[in-house]
């Protein structure tokens, strides 16, 4: 924290000697620190993602701590839960994180708690923010990549792709749900038997 910028403190903690397998402590260091803090810091975001883009191993490690924090999303208060979201925000926004991240994610009433819906609505805003909507718009359109998201956007039965829809309107992203939504009118009929 005393480091000028993000860089000076990436510098620093890259001169540390780290045995090998201990670079996931590096990643729960970072990420515990932005957690801890009062609102979010962009530093880390930064900081991470700088690692992301270093090394290899750097970028499994922050992928792990996704599945992991979001497993256990529920056990967190709502100041580090939006820290959480904001940071893992970041590293996918700036594709320091690769995009499948998010296929861990499952938007349905049964798999998702108060929590995880927090989260969602803040990783998606953040997203937005970030790309712009319309950028977001096409990056969750992109036909190589639809496998990743179609846990958020599912397709499966009409009760979970109108509970994406009707999520993402309530938190004001509902420009995203476009192709779902024209799944549903087209497909609602067959859905429904």
């Amino acid at each position: 924290m005393s480091s000028v910028d993000f860089e000076e403190a990436g510098h620093k903690l890259v001169e540390i000697k780290l045995e090998p397998g201990q670079e996931m402590e590096l990643c729960i260091m970072l990420f515990e620190c932005c957690c801890q803090e009062r609102t979010y810091l962009r530093y880390y975001g930064l900081l991470g993602q700088r690692f992301c883009m270093m090394n290899k191993i750097h970028q499994e490690n922050f992928e792990k701590c996704f599945v992991q924090q979001y497993s256990m999303i529920h056990r967190l208060e709502t100041n580090k839960l939006r820290n959480v979201a904001k940071f893992f925000a970041h590293l996918p926004g700036t594709d320091a994180l690769p995009w499948h991240v998010l296929a861990y994610i499952r938007l349905t009433e049964e798999d998702t708690t108060s929590s995880s819906r927090i989260f969602i609505k803040i990783l998606f805003q953040e997203l937005s923010e970030h790309l712009g909507i319309r950028q977001l718009n096409e990056r969750l359109s992109d036909p190589t990549m639809q496998d990743y998201f179609d846990s958020i956007f599912p397709k499966d039965n009409l009760r979970n792709s109108r509970f994406s829809i009707n999520f993402f309107t309530a938190v004001g992203l509902g420009g995203i749900t476009e192709s779902l939504r024209e799944y549903v009118k087209s497909n609602a009929p067959c859905l429904i038997v």
